[in-house]
């Protein structure tokens, strides 16, 4: 069960690791920023964060004992622009991970050879929580593009700037010869 234990605690770090790029986008964004459409057939930050919200909530309430996919799930509502605030985007990008989080650190090591669905389809726990693992950063990443493209020369970069990857690698060389 050691492999299983490893599998769990690392994916619940990958997850956070994406809440944490949505975090920091957030954090450089005004209010009007959330509701910016880049084009008529693209979504604005608050839609994206209002469909993995959903998503989210179906995939996780219940996960091993119910289909991910709820009945009482509104997805194509979840695309839809509408009036909210940058609290209420916030609330419920918050209540969305929490709800991941909670069951994530629920499951046991032998729960994840479990069968779980995913619109009927049957998948293996550890296989549905790989499925989100690669969803959820899809829209992270779409969200922080948006956020860089709004801010543009104010964005403040999450990983290294361009041009600055030898001044990093030497910055973490110096710091191991340290340890």
């Amino acid at each position: 069960m050691l492999f299983e234990e490893g599998f769990l605690k690392d994916v619940i770090k990958r997850f956070r690791s994406y809440k944490e790029l949505g975090d920091k986008t957030f954090v450089q964004l005004e209010e009007k920023d959330f509701f910016y459409q880049p084009g008529t057939a693209s979504n604005s930050i608050a839609v994206t964060v209002k469909h993995m919200h959903g998503n989210m909530l179906s995939r996780w309430t219940n996960f091993l004992t119910e289909d991910g996919e709820k009945t009482w799930r509104r997805r194509d509502a979840e695309f839809e622009e509408g009036p909210g605030s940058r609290e209420h985007i916030l609330a419920l990008w918050e209540e969305g991970w929490q709800c991941l989080f909670t069951t994530l650190e629920s499951l046991s090591p032998a729960d994840l050879t479990r069968t779980v669905t995913i619109r009927t389809e049957p998948l293996q726990a550890y296989d549905a929580i790989l499925r989100q693992l690669a969803h959820y950063p899809y829209h992270v990443g779409q969200i922080v593009y948006i956020g860089r493209m709004i801010r543009n020369e104010n964005w403040q970069s999450l990983s290294i700037p361009k041009g600055d990857s030898l001044q990093y690698l030497e910055k973490v060389k110096g710091e191991q010869k340290k340890s």
